[in-house]
């Protein structure tokens, strides 16, 4: 297997790293964005924010692969974090979400507390963007508690935007019925690089759904990415995802209006 760093030179916003080893992949992640104490230091509060949408089974691709989120969990405690919480707010059942997604599994064996989106974990915040203006509940409760914030997301195709990657991570945290934002979903998510202003994001290209997203369903779906993008710039951390989804399955539009206007605006 290959461990390649690129991008990793300097002061980097973007490390990209291939392999199949994939604590080996997270550990050389980190080393080129300059180490992990540059993000994690001791008596941290590390919220790991992951994607935990669905109730599938890790191999469909259509959640955070746990053993991804158990490297990124390790590192932290190893920085010297005095908390890690896994934290996010599934479409389906939360319980069985992270039970069958494994991530109960993988945050619990490297010492992280789940935190589950119980209805005194929201609170009603104003969020402002240009396209999402409103008073709306989001899962803040956790937030409340970190020193530090990670985005571990998957790299996936999705039905209404074309790709789901770090940026799209934070729809996650809407509660109430986010649906309604569906109608304007590219312009939604080029808020977030505003809204949301995290340590570091992750991600985890090793495993990719490529057709029938976000939930997948069928492992003929899946392809192998070996690749494991991290970063300081949401914005390029999902252009250069993107651009390897699009390689990998052969189809695709050329760019994304979210990436496009999220660009425009400076966001990063």
């Amino acid at each position: 297997p290959s461990y390649a760093i690129e991008l990793g030179t300097g002061d980097p916003r973007m490390s990209v790293v291939t392999g199949t080893d994939v604590p080996r992949m997270v550990a050389a992640g980190f080393d080129g964005m300059g180490g992990i104490a540059k993000f994690v230091q001791r008596d941290d509060v590390v919220l790991v924010k992951a994607n935990v949408a669905f109730d599938r089974p890790p191999m469909l691709a259509a959640t955070t692969r746990p053993e991804v989120l158990h490297a990124v969990v390790m590192q932290c405690r190893e920085a010297g974090a005095r908390k890690v919480i896994v934290a996010d707010n599934p479409i389906n059942q939360p319980a069985s979400s992270f039970f069958k997604s494994g991530i109960k599994q993988a945050a619990e064996e490297a010492g992280a507390e789940i935190v589950y989106p119980y209805p005194s974990e929201f609170e009603e915040l104003y969020i402002g963007g240009e396209t999402l203006t409103t008073t709306w509940p989001m899962f803040y409760g956790p937030f409340k508690r970190a020193t530090k914030v990670i985005g571990v997301a998957p790299l996936k195709d999705h039905n209404l935007c074309h790709a789901s990657m770090t940026m799209k991570n934070w729809y996650g945290l809407l509660g109430g019925g986010r649906n309604r934002f569906h109608q304007d979903i590219h312009g939604i998510i080029s808020d977030f690089p505003h809204m949301m202003k995290p340590t570091l994001v992750v991600l985890d290209g090793t495993r990719i759904l490529t057709r029938n997203g976000p939930t997948g369903g069928s492992l003929s779906d899946v392809a192998e990415g070996n690749t494991l993008v991290m970063g300081v710039d949401m914005v390029a951390v999902d252009a250069y995802g993107y651009d390897l989804l699009r390689r990998i399955r052969g189809s695709g539009p050329d760019t994304l209006d979210y990436l496009e206007q999220a660009h425009a605006r400076g966001s990063g």
